[in-house]
């Protein structure tokens, strides 16, 4: 435990930093904030640098805003599943549009959170509790939120949070790990959404999204 609180001090700045930049994610126009949930969309079973790669070329074409499933699939290379990914985003789109312009801002910043999660899970298709929960950290409205990937559930195990890795995470399991996880962070004194990206970065080497 020592060493776990040993190297939160040591990328503490950098976390710190990242966390910051999510906050200020919020305060940009809709197409900025879709493009946090397209590549949420993507991630699953796939790298995030490469997701976050493909959605930075889909933006900087316009491919993502105004492009079909099947052109947005061209730039999903190296992302798995991207054909049924690139549908999902699609689709996604189409919900959060109105009167042809995005207003997934307005369509989610009335309620807290964990509303939002619920929202997203149930309506946008690719998304689940661990995608949605990782877009709102990414847009700086979910910090009190667990994502619950592979690298963090492997280090819940590795430091005696939970007693072994599940196969599936059902709603009610998600939540009951994610509490474990939240009484965790504030027994070492290591805020929520910290502890994640410091799991995230000890597994990777490096402090992403």
């Amino acid at each position: 435990m020592k060493r776990l609180v040993a190297e939160y001090e040591r990328r503490r700045a950098e976390i710190e930093k990242r966390m910051e930049e999510f906050r200020k994610v919020w305060g940009q126009p809709d197409e900025r904030i879709f493009a946090e949930l397209a590549f949420c969309i993507c991630t699953p079973q796939s790298r995030a640098e490469v997701c976050w790669a493909a959605i930075e070329k889909l933006t900087g074409n316009n491919t993502l805003y105004r492009g079909s499933a099947r052109k947005i699939e061209k730039y999903l290379r190296g992302v798995r599943f991207h054909k049924k990914k690139a549908q999902y985003i699609e689709l996604a789109r189409d919900f959060f549009t109105e009167k042809s312009k995005l207003k997934i801002k307005h369509r989610i910043g009335a309620k807290n959170a964990f509303e939002v999660r619920e929202f997203l899970a149930g309506n946008v298709k690719g998304i689940g509790y661990k995608e949605a929960s990782h877009f709102l950290r990414n847009i700086g409205l979910g910090s009190g939120l667990a994502i619950l990937d592979r690298h963090i559930l492997k280090n819940l195990e590795r430091f005696g949070v939970i007693g072994g890795v599940p196969k599936s995470l059902a709603p009610r399991k998600y939540m009951e790990i994610e509490s474990r996880m939240y009484g965790f962070s504030e027994k070492i004194g290591i805020p929520l959404g910290h502890l994640d990206l410091l799991f995230w970065s000890m597994e990777t080497g490096k402090v992403f999204k």
